[in-house]
């Protein structure tokens, strides 16, 4: 590729888009142009020579970071090509969502601009996987200019699938420490995330809106680049509520096994993402309304 420049027919190129960036570094680190353990140049000569923002460029290196191509993508100094390229974690096995959602998390805040939309039960696995990201901001280690996050949770008025108690007369209890929950979490989530702008002259934007159902599914959507995905699998069980023992049904969604589709990897994978976009942009801009984090 060649920089942003005039064309012999005295017309302007367009720059690459990330994804192009990532494809032409991937085939000179697949041709062996960029050997296992090289470090990969600086974000400001690879800007540089394909005309694009160092934006642009961080975004095309977390692409490749995410296929397993290249490591220390977020440490301040130039990345590393990987010295025994892994499948990315597309390719690997579903694993819990209180494993796998973090370090998929803090891979994106690697981004300039970081866009996270969710659709959840309570936000307790987004809010836990926030953590360690916040916490690279506070240490400096990661420096995005603009935090998007947009929560879809259940609203307060509807009888819950899940969880509910085995015996539909009793349990208000139950709606109660589930409200109590979300809307906890929801608080928790948006403080930590909204403190960044006086903390680090970050632009964020926090919104939550809720549900006229209970989920099936929990979802989450990464930079336009990423959707995760777990089926919330309902047991029967027993636990105490507010000093009474009810039985219940209910999901364990921090245990959820998590599917991660990525854009690029396939056409099956890329469909599966741009779908989940339309899905979620489709229910926050109809039948969602606004959700006030208050008990």
């Amino acid at each position: 590729m060649e920089p942003e420049g005039a064309a012999r027919d005295g017309r302007l190129r367009r720059s690459p888009s990330p994804p192009e960036v990532a494809d032409e570094l991937r085939a000179r680190i697949r041709s062996g142009a960029l050997r296992p353990g090289q470090r990969m140049p600086t974000q400001a000569k690879l800007g540089h020579e394909f005309g694009v923002t160092r934006g642009a460029v961080r975004s095309a290196l977390q692409i490749l970071h995410v296929e397993g191509l290249l490591v220390d993508v977020s440490r301040g100094s130039p990345a590393t090509v990987a010295r025994h390229p892994g499948p990315g974690p597309f390719a690997a096995p579903p694993q819990p969502t209180m494993v796998s959602l973090a370090p998929r998390i803090e891979a994106a805040f690697a981004a300039p601009h970081v866009e996270i939309d969710a659709v959840c039960l309570t936000s307790v696995s987004l809010t836990f996987a926030m953590g360690e990201p916040l916490r690279q901001i506070h240490a400096g280690r990661l420096n995005p200019a603009r935090i998007d996050v947009r929560v879809l949770l259940p609203s307060r008025d509807i009888d819950l699938a899940f969880p509910t108690p085995a015996d539909a007369s009793t349990g208000d209890g139950l709606h109660r420490r589930w409200l109590a929950q979300r809307n906890a979490q929801g608080q928790v989530l948006r403080h930590h995330l909204l403190a960044l702008r006086s903390t680090h002259g970050i632009d964020v934007h926090v919104a939550f809106r809720s549900l006229p159902f209970t989920p099936p599914v929990k979802l989450y959507l990464l930079n336009g680049a990423e959707a995760l995905f777990a089926y919330y699998t309902l047991t029967r069980r027993s636990e105490e509520v507010e000093h009474e023992p009810l039985e219940m049904y209910d999901a364990e969604g921090t245990r959820s096994m998590l599917f991660a589709f990525g854009t690029g990897v396939g056409l099956q994978d890329t469909t599966f993402v741009e779908q989940s976009h339309l899905w979620f942009n489709s229910l926050w801009e109809t039948i969602s309304s606004e959700l006030v984090l208050s008990s």
